[in-house]
């Protein structure tokens, strides 16, 4: 009896030991590769807001439902707000009812992926390809033709309206 304790107690150590290092390792973030554009810290405070810069640069999450762009419905492009890459067109924007755009596919050679384990699961992280600026994730629950939804912070982006025809 007391050497079936020992074992089991070894055993579920061992256990929160690796379920430890897993959710303690990563690959390289976005914040240690290179991008095209790059700028020291002192740059990025005085080109970005606040709280741009807090969702941009540190990974943060604005307040579901405080961005404006949450109800944005003209057409045109959603940019980052760091680098004025075009990311996601707004004829791939629907409602997902989680407090964040939303969108069903970026446009092409806009985004970067890493994995997330920040929160004890494993998430997938997009960010600008060209500034690394961190955007959101990617989800798996999304509506066709990709079934995914890219839950992405609002403030981490800038709206620009198509050109309306003059007629």
């Amino acid at each position: 009896m007391f050497d079936r304790r020992i074992l089991l107690a070894s055993v579920a150590g061992l256990f929160g030991l690796a379920t430890f290092r897993w959710l303690r390792s990563s690959p390289a973030s976005a914040a240690e590769k290179k991008f095209e554009v790059e700028k020291t810290d002192a740059e990025w405070r005085a080109q970005l807001t606040p709280q741009q810069y807090e969702i941009l640069r540190k990974h943060g999450t604005e307040r579901p439902g405080s961005s404006p762009l949450l109800k944005e419905k003209r057409k045109g492009i959603f940019a980052c707000a760091g680098c004025d890459l075009p990311l996601f067109s707004s004829e791939t924007k629907y409602e997902s009812g989680t407090g964040w755009p939303s969108f069903y596919q970026p446009l092409e050679n806009a985004l970067g992926r890493t994995e997330d384990r920040s929160l004890g699961m494993l998430r997938i992280e997009v960010h600008c390809r060209r500034c690394g600026g961190h955007l959101g994730h990617v989800f798996d629950d999304g509506p066709k033709p990709t079934g995914l939804r890219y839950c992405i912070d609002g403030f981490g982006m800038v709206f620009r309206p198509a050109a309306t025809s003059a007629s």
